[in-house]
């Protein structure tokens, strides 16, 4: 069935939000903002994964179903997140993506960090927290279909996406320290962060052996039973 212009549009606009726009407003934001300007940031990443998640609506009666259950994976993610050393916030972003869309595996990554930094501490590196787990399980969701079908590769994205995660969070750590990209700074983070990364990778697989199956069949279901 061709879609109408409007549907074409709208996935469009669904792939240079995240893509594109949340990018550039994020980084140029952490380089001028300064001072306390990293809570209006957030507010403004908070915002445009509501609308990213809205264009994904098919109608509004499932898209409230759908935000009602992204919810409750946003819960779980932020209480997972204080389970020492090993933490589920990806492996949760990750299987939301795959059982319900990339719209709602960015929402459910971007809310996960904000939420949860309400214990952790809100700070300039939220806004590249809300974006890395976003576009985590905004990717995850695009490759639902490869994902579900082999629980390898399943098992190889969600260690890439351990890792993708530091990369994108050191590039934070860069900005930081020297309000602008230094490639040599970046790389001695990269190099630093190497044993965090990787307790973080195998943690992942090891949430993918135990719960991989039963969550997503556990949100097939649902999505069944209610029309999502």
């Amino acid at each position: 069935m061709s879609l109408t212009k409007n549907e074409k549009l709208k996935r469009v606009f669904s792939f240079l939000l995240p893509c594109v726009f949340m990018p550039v407003v994020i980084i140029i934001g952490s380089l001028y903002a300064g001072g306390q300007g990293y809570a209006l940031l957030s507010l403004i990443v908070a915002l445009l994964s509501l609308v990213l998640f809205i264009c994904g609506f098919e109608s509004k009666s499932t898209g409230t179903r759908r935000l009602v259950i992204v919810s409750i994976m946003v819960a779980l993610s932020a209480v997972g997140r204080l389970i020492p050393v090993f933490k589920p916030v990806t492996f949760i972003v990750v299987i939301t993506g795959v059982t319900l869309g990339p719209q709602a595996g960015f929402l459910t990554g971007a809310f996960s960090a904000v939420i949860s930094n309400i214990t952790f501490g809100q700070g300039p590196w939220t806004p590249f927290q809300m974006f890395a787990w976003g576009m985590i399980g905004f990717v995850a969701g695009l490759l639902s279909k490869p994902l579900t079908k082999s629980r390898i590769s399943l098992i190889v994205y969600l260690v890439i996406s351990g890792v993708l995660y530091s990369l994108i969070m050191d590039v934070w750590t860069v900005l930081w320290y020297e309000q602008g990209f230094v490639a040599e700074l970046y790389k001695a983070a990269v190099i630093s962060a190497i044993p965090v990364t990787a307790v973080y990778s195998v943690s992942n697989v090891i949430f993918a052996l135990l719960l991989a199956k039963p969550m997503c069949d556990k949100l097939n279901r649902v999505k069944i039973k209610y029309g999502v």
